[in-house]
């Protein structure tokens, strides 16, 4: 059996060059010195010999591995938008990305774990649910960014949205249709959920709508939208089915559009339904949901640029970067209506 040929070394490129081999390093690593001409023969010598640096043995030799590890719900579409720019942000700055996804059977405790034995440099948490004082203690030992969440952890870095003033423009924008009976469908129980939901009573006391307030309980799938779309239509008086809701996340959005539709309602002549997220699913045309968007792209950018201040400035201090959402209208929403509709979705008048 013919024996694989051994893979070119950095003294290969030497010799085929003839230049010596710390020349080679530094053309290969891009560092100043080496002339014009040297540089041509050393780039030339490595294409011809196929020559690739062994990254994961220079790494080790100083004790770095450059890698960022990223939790995420593999449920999420938003979550995988959010994964495709922080693997590009880290691109940019020389690191690689390691997932360890969230799953049935997975949780982040696990997926936090699985990211440590692989010696990531950081850990990027997507929306972690894990309390303050858990990530404050995994922040002692590593480098943490909690990505989506407000979190009150020492030593954490924080990027994230303005959960509130996202749930603020949507609930502006249904009131500035004419809606005044505008429900909430709840999250999961978590830092995230209380503050969207407190931008969402916040925004009604602020337009004189406080005794409108309607939480209704929720979660963040699509299966909790459709649970909450029977709970809303089914509620005894006086209570009535509202003419707008506000979903914690899209996910639960489609659930709500799902069954509405379903119940014979047409969104939004009925119903206005806005989401939360502005996933890739919301932007189909056949779904074309009304959502706030947390800007996916400004966030990776930022959560990538904490941990790499940390890793290679130096940075000790956290920082807590806070982006403004804004809200992207669809076809979900539409001014209300001359006619309400009742608990059981048939119209009034």
């Amino acid at each position: 059996m013919p024996s694989r040929p051994s893979r070119p070394r950095l003294e290969d490129v030497a010799a085929r060059a003839r230049v010596s081999t710390a020349s080679v390093s530094l053309v290969l690593r891009g560092r100043p010195g080496p002339s014009a001409a040297t540089r041509e023969a050393v780039l030339e010598a490595a294409r011809d010999l196929g020559y690739r640096a062994d990254r994961t043995a220079s790494l080790l030799a100083r004790r770095r591995t450059q890698l960022l590890g990223v939790t995420m719900d593999v449920r999420s579409t938003f979550h995988g938008e959010l994964l495709e720019d922080l693997q590009a942000a880290a691109d940019e700055r020389g690191y690689d990305v390691v997932v360890s996804p969230l799953t049935r059977t997975r949780d982040e405790r696990r997926a936090v774990e699985s990211l440590l034995d692989f010696r990531c440099e950081a850990l990027l948490l997507l929306g972690p649910r894990l309390p303050d004082a858990e990530l404050a203690a995994l922040a002692e030992e590593h480098h943490v960014v909690a990505i989506g969440r407000r979190a009150r952890a020492a030593g954490v870095d924080v990027v994230r949205a303005a959960d509130d003033v996202g749930v603020g423009l949507a609930v502006e924008h249904l009131v500035g249709l004419g809606h005044r009976d505008i429900a909430f469908v709840d999250g999961p129980r978590g830092p995230i959920s209380t503050l969207r939901r407190q931008g969402y009573r916040h925004a009604l006391k602020r337009l004189g709508l406080a005794d409108a307030a309607d939480v209704a309980a929720g979660g963040d799938d699509e299966e909790s939208g459709v649970a909450a779309a029977e709970s809303l239509r089914t509620r005894e008086a006086p209570l009535r089915m509202p003419s707008a809701v506000v979903a914690f996340n899209d996910r639960v959005a489609l659930g709500l559009l799902d069954r509405l539709r379903r119940d014979g309602l047409d969104v939004p002549g009925d119903v206005a339904v806005v989401g939360y997220d502005d996933s890739l699913v919301a932007r189909l045309a056949t779904v074309d949901l009304t959502s706030v968007s947390q800007a996916p792209e400004a966030m990776a950018v930022a959560a990538v640029e904490a941990a790499t201040q940390r890793l290679d400035g130096g940075r000790t201090e956290a920082v807590d970067v806070v982006l403004e959402p804004h809200l992207v209208v669809r076809g979900t929403t539409a001014p209300r209506g001359d006619h309400a509709t009742r608990g059981d979705g048939t119209r009034e008048g």
